[in-house]
């Protein structure tokens, strides 16, 4: 999509940008049940995106933390493509909270996999660990599968935190870079030859391939204009690691959230930009920060 400018200033949006598979389909299902019943209850921010949070509370859905979710009986909850833990289906049950269930399919087979993988070593002390962001939802529900037990890990040296006289399981969450991903396994094997550990090691790569694909295409996209504007919500940690990707392709990328952040036009040696964001971003976003550029340098 482009849009010029008497400037000639021509503005291109990624086309590849925009929600992942599994947010279109948790913000299609809670669209499809505001417009029955013109109410719904979501179970923490449908999306990473304040933006479109506020859009669809216009409509209608109502955010609530876990606290809150206890607190409902006989309510309908939309549990986002996050993914949630056993504890929460525990409580709907209990509530008598009927669920709309959104889990992206692929946070589904990994949450099932991980339990099966737990189900089947818990006996034997082996040690399931998680490549992903503590705290992140997402990664919340994988550890809510080994009944708090995975260990989670950020950074390589995290990897301080694993007994190397036990044997070890890896996984990942499913937005995290693939770079990152092969570093935490080059590091374990680093560590079982330095200690010489007689031990087991697995490791699953369980990155979603429509994010990771993202990651060079949006290397492409940054390297082939004068200056990019990434769109995201400051939550989105998904949009902190594509937005770093962007700096790295094209050091003149602005990390902004909504259109009203441009304040200024660009110089004149700019001739063309490009807009792009997180699998957290909406089109309708990028296309407002489009219109902005194309009026701030008309």
């Amino acid at each position: 999509m482009r849009q010029k400018s008497e400037k000639r200033m021509e503005v291109e949006i990624d086309k590849d940008s925009g929600f992942c598979f599994g947010v279109v389909t948790a913000i299609e299902s809670a669209e499809k049940e505001l417009r029955q019943t013109g109410t719904l209850y979501c179970l923490g921010d449908i999306v990473h995106n304040s933006l479109e949070v506020e859009r669809l509370q216009r409509l209608g859905l109502q955010t609530v933390n876990h606290e809150g979710f206890s607190l409902l009986h006989g309510e309908k909850v939309l549990l986002r493509a996050h993914g949630e833990p056993p504890s929460t289906y525990a409580v709907a049950r209990e509530n008598n909270i009927s669920v709309i269930d959104a889990t992206c399919p692929v946070v589904l087979r990994l949450q099932r996999k991980i339990h099966k993988c737990y189900e089947e070593t818990r006996h034997n002390r082996t040690q399931l660990v998680i490549y992903g962001k503590r705290g992140h939802a997402e990664v919340n529900g994988l550890v809510g599968q080994t009944e708090g037990t995975a260990i989670v890990i950020e950074k390589p040296d995290d990897l301080d935190k694993l007994d190397f006289a036990r044997d070890i399981t890896l996984f990942s969450q499913t937005t995290k870079s693939l770079d990152g991903f092969r570093r935490i396994v080059e590091e374990i094997y680093r560590r079982i030859r330095e200690t010489n550990a007689a031990i087991q090691f697995d490791y699953f790569d369980t990155i979603c391939r429509q994010v990771a694909n993202r990651l060079p295409n949006i290397k492409a996209f940054a390297s082939r204009h004068d200056c990019i504007y990434f769109v995201a919500g400051e939550k989105s940690s998904n949009g902190r690691m594509l937005f770093e990707e962007c700096l790295k392709a094209n050091p003149r990328s602005v990390f902004i959230s909504e259109a009203k952040e441009i304040t200024e036009p660009l110089p004149p040696e700019v001739r063309n930009a490009g807009v792009c964001g997180a699998t957290s971003t909406p089109k309708w976003l990028m296309e407002e920060v489009a219109a902005r550029i194309c009026k701030m340098n008309n």
